[in-house]
């Protein structure tokens, strides 16, 4: 997402930022509608339906035990939503999202449900779908979300002042709601440890290109010699999610990565409310297939709405070397990807970012016996699918349609970043914007021109002692400046953290203790002093300097 502000780069090369608060409060509404009155008693007066302070006071739906969950509509199951409500938004991107009951729910109008703060990874697309309606039709007065992708109508929200934005690491989120419905109030992260994360820097609410509501900054604490930041956990008044076979009792059963925020979005909530694609009565979900047991469900409507496949991305039968020849931008690629194959040992679990890192599976061997794991809930990704194979319930981080391998398993997003902060993957790619000598790594935000939100990059690279992170990009941006310096100025995405940076020009081995880089290959028909020429940053060169293959 792109943004034409002053704001960020003051926030980026500033160590303090000054920041005036605007702030109405209601005793001085009152104070200002009794003054209008005193001088329209002098004058003219009138009487409009039209109210100037709206009472938005939120709160949960009642909550009945023992009476029957299945509704015959969904505009009923939605009528006592109340605005000024916290709405937990399950779904990744357009997959799982509860279409049916956003529906409903736009269709009560912003006069009738409204500043509504809205708890979703995705706070809708550029396509529609998802929270879009609610947003678009002003009844979202604020979103907590880890991405906000290409989705102007957001954008154009945010910068005019309509709507606050609380952007949240994509594992943090995750775990937030997870403590939320667990009844844990905080814990602490290594996630968006040295970032604005920590420093409160990424502001909630603008006007004008003033910050109106800052960030908040986390208070952090020390464990084991490490720092760590606190998060508190997130409840919701009603969550609202979709799922493939609900019971009559509201046991839920999801379809592949459907369900990477469902659960936990319904745990978290005081009241949920499940759209199900198959309505069966008692007993026909089995005990071993029930996702989320009915306790954590308190309303059950027919999801009507179809499913929206985001990005349909489908297998190519051409071979990716061939396509090169007459490409040079994807032969850069492969020749990066190519490399970074390297890096996948025999039963290595590995991460693979969007862009560039999903191209090195197809440069590993057949018997490789590598499994590759997508943040929003797969372990065991396949290649992308062909027509016949292509499912909406199966979608990767980017959002684009994929299959799965044989032995392959699902899980919701909490599950998912507990792997990864707790050290169970073995290497992590992603790309970058910027990386420094030191490992430190710049790729979510460029102030003034590019904002689209961490998603989970934060919590991919947040324990780089027991995975090792590989950055594969361009040696230099599209103006010719070079990615690779010795600090970042770019906002981080976390400290010491790189290992390994594969371009198309070099490979270099980083010092995260001490802060230092190695070349040890260049690639194909590149010279020294080339590379030495596109590095911002000094760089040791190996005493067996090889070539990249």
């Amino acid at each position: 997402m792109e943004f034409a502000c002053s704001f960020l780069p003051k926030l980026a090369g500033a160590p303090a930022v000054q920041i005036r608060f605007t702030q109405t409060s209601r005793a001085g509404w009152r104070l200002k509608q009794q003054q209008q009155q005193q001088h329209a008693n002098q004058t003219r007066s009138f009487r409009t339906s039209t109210a100037f302070f709206r009472e938005a006071l939120g709160g949960a739906p009642t909550k009945v035990r023992g009476q029957r969950k299945v509704y015959d509509s969904v505009d009923e199951a939605v009528a006592d939503i109340k605005s000024g409500s916290t709405i937990l938004s399950a779904g990744f991107g357009l997959c799982g999202t509860a279409e049916t009951i956003i529906g409903a729910m736009a269709k009560r109008g912003a006069e009738n449900l409204h500043s509504l703060t809205a708890v979703s990874n995705n706070a809708g697309t550029a396509i529609g779908g998802g929270l879009s309606p609610l947003i678009t039709g002003g009844q979202v007065s604020k979103a907590i979300c880890s991405f906000l992708g290409n989705n102007k109508a957001l954008e154009k929200k945010y910068l005019n002042g309509e709507i606050a934005i609380e952007l949240t690491p994509q594992g943090t989120l995750a775990e937030k709601l997870r403590c939320g419905g667990a009844g844990i109030p905080a814990f602490f992260t290594p996630t968006g440890v040295n970032t604005f994360i920590q420093s409160g820097q990424i502001p909630e609410r603008l006007k004008g290109g003033e910050v109106i509501e800052p960030g908040k900054a986390r208070e952090t604490r020390i464990f084991d010699g490490r720092i760590y930041n606190m998060e508190t956990a997130i409840h919701g008044d009603v969550a609202i999610l979709r799922a493939h076979k609900v019971d009559e009792a509201g046991n839920c059963q999801f379809r592949y990565t459907t369900q990477s925020f469902g659960p936990l979005m319904a745990k978290a909530a005081k009241v949920s409310i499940v759209e199900a694609e198959h309505i069966v009565p008692i007993g026909e979900l089995a005990s071993h297939e029930i996702d989320l047991p009915g306790v954590f469900i308190d309303r059950i409507v027919q999801a009507t709405a179809e499913k929206i496949i985001e990005v349909k991305t489908l297998r190519s039968n051409e071979d990716i070397e061939e396509q090169g020849k007459n490409n040079p931008a994807l032969a850069r690629r492969n020749r990066i990807a190519k490399r970074a194959a390297k890096q996948l040992k025999p039963g290595f679990y590995a991460n693979l970012g969007v862009g560039m890192p999903t191209l090195a599976p197809s440069y590993l061997p057949p018997d490789a016996n590598v499994w590759i794991q997508s943040e929003n809930g797969i372990l065991g990704m396949g290649p992308y699918p062909t027509e016949a194979e292509l499912d909406a319930d199966i979608i990767n981080a980017g959002k684009e349609t994929v299959t799965l391998v044989p032995g392959a398993s699902v899980f919701d997003s909490s599950e998912s970043f507990g792997m990864i902060r707790g050290g169970h993957i073995d290497v992590s790619m992603l790309g970058a914007l910027q990386v420094g000598a030191n490992g430190d790594l710049a790729n979510y935000m460029i102030p003034g021109k590019v904002f689209k939100g961490m998603g989970g990059a934060m919590d991919l690279v947040s324990n780089p002692d027991e995975t090792k992170i590989v950055v594969l990009t361009d040696h230099v941006d599209k103006s010719g400046k070079p990615k690779i310096v010795q600090h970042c100025t770019l906002p981080l995405t976390g400290a010491r953290v790189v290992s390994t940076i594969i371009t198309d020009l070099a490979v270099f081995d980083v010092d995260r203790k001490k802060g230092g880089l190695t070349l040890i290959e260049l690639a194909p028909g590149v010279e020294l002093d080339e590379v030495k020429q596109k590095t911002g940053a000094t760089f040791e060169v190996a005493e067996n300097l090889g070539r990249m293959e």
